[in-house]
């Protein structure tokens, strides 16, 4: 990944890697500094932090104000509409730096998508004979009329409880598609936009992540918006507050399991989530008894179809 900034004491725009590693600094300034060297540099720079509360807070004791400015304020103001003075210090304690020249957000040994993409995965998943897929209905309308022993919520915790007390706030993104008569658009697979007077934080070409050979390619550049569908909660102490009140209805809720981002209120990686699916089906696992796996699967199948069983 490569952000987009501009050199210091210039106007001249550069990119360079992000997060934030030795190569960084010297391409940004101009340098030759080794290993040893760019940690003392990055040191000279960090700023005395007592209490690490903030997201500024994470950044500024690590790099210092001028990276913070360069790299951090203006994509966190534009991504979460806050200052990260005001966010949880989780969001940017989440982005590494390195003295090295690791340009790497994730350090696993095995980083890899599904072979024929996410959506094939997905289908995959879903093709099996136990599951009738629904789409286009609100589930607080059917509840009631589909009979079930047992829920699997992926959904945002405060809509399954009716917004109780009051919504979550969550942020969203819009996003841009658009295919173009070139073979590339940029050297990599993302370039983030840090600058706050560029509308959007990044855009993504696709087949540096594919490997895909084509003389046209396909870019998406991501808009962040306070509506539409919910992606990202957002880390606030208030927040989190709000969030309690309803983990203690999900935790006190009779054969319902809560899973993800939206219903845990948690920002999760991709290989996060997927942990989170299969330590839960564990837990689910455990708590049944073997026959009750597909005890009223046929009955599901024929609510869903609005069909009747055979007399």
């Amino acid at each position: 990944m490569l952000a987009e900034v501009t050199k210091p004491g210039t106007d001249e725009t550069v990119r360079v890697p992000m997060p934030i590693n030795l190569d960084t600094i010297n391409r940004l300034y101009d340098l030759s500094l080794d290993q040893d060297e760019v940690e003392g540099w990055l040191a000279a720079r960090a700023e005395q932090v007592p209490t690490i509360r903030t997201s500024e807070d994470v950044v500024v004791s690590k790099v210092g104000r001028e990276l913070y400015e360069k790299f951090f304020r203006g994509y966190t103001r534009k991504q979460w509409a806050l200052d990260p003075s005001e966010l949880d210090k989780s969001v940017t304690a989440r982005v590494p730096t390195r003295t090295n020249t690791d340009d790497r957000y994730f350090t696993d040994t095995f980083q890899a998508m599904p072979a024929d993409g996410y959506t094939k995965m997905f289908e995959k998943m879903l093709s099996h004979p136990n599951i009738t897929i629904r789409t286009g209905v609100d589930y607080a309308e059917v509840r009631d009329s589909i009979p079930h022993k047992r829920v699997i919520w992926t959904g945002p915790v405060d809509e399954y409880f009716g917004f109780r007390y009051g919504k979550l706030p969550y942020r969203s993104l819009r996003f841009e598609h658009s295919i173009l008569d070139q073979a590339e658009y940029q050297p990599v697979g993302t370039v983030n936009y840090p600058a706050e007077e560029v509308p959007y934080t990044r855009i993504s070409e696709y087949k540096h992540l594919t490997g895909q050979v084509h003389p046209k390619t396909s870019i998406t550049a991501e808009f962040p918006s306070a509506e539409g569908d919910p992606y990202y909660p957002i880390p606030r102490p208030e927040n989190q507050a709000l969030y309690k009140r309803y983990e203690a209805l999900a935790d006190a809720a009779q054969d319902v399991w809560f899973v993800g981002r939206l219903a845990t209120y948690r920002y999760y990686n991709m290989d996060q989530i997927v942990g989170q699916a299969l330590a839960t089906f564990t837990k689910i696992d455990a708590s049944l008894p073997p026959e009750a796996a597909n005890d009223d699967a046929e009955a599901l199948r024929r609510a869903a179809a609005g069909t009747s069983p055979p007399r």
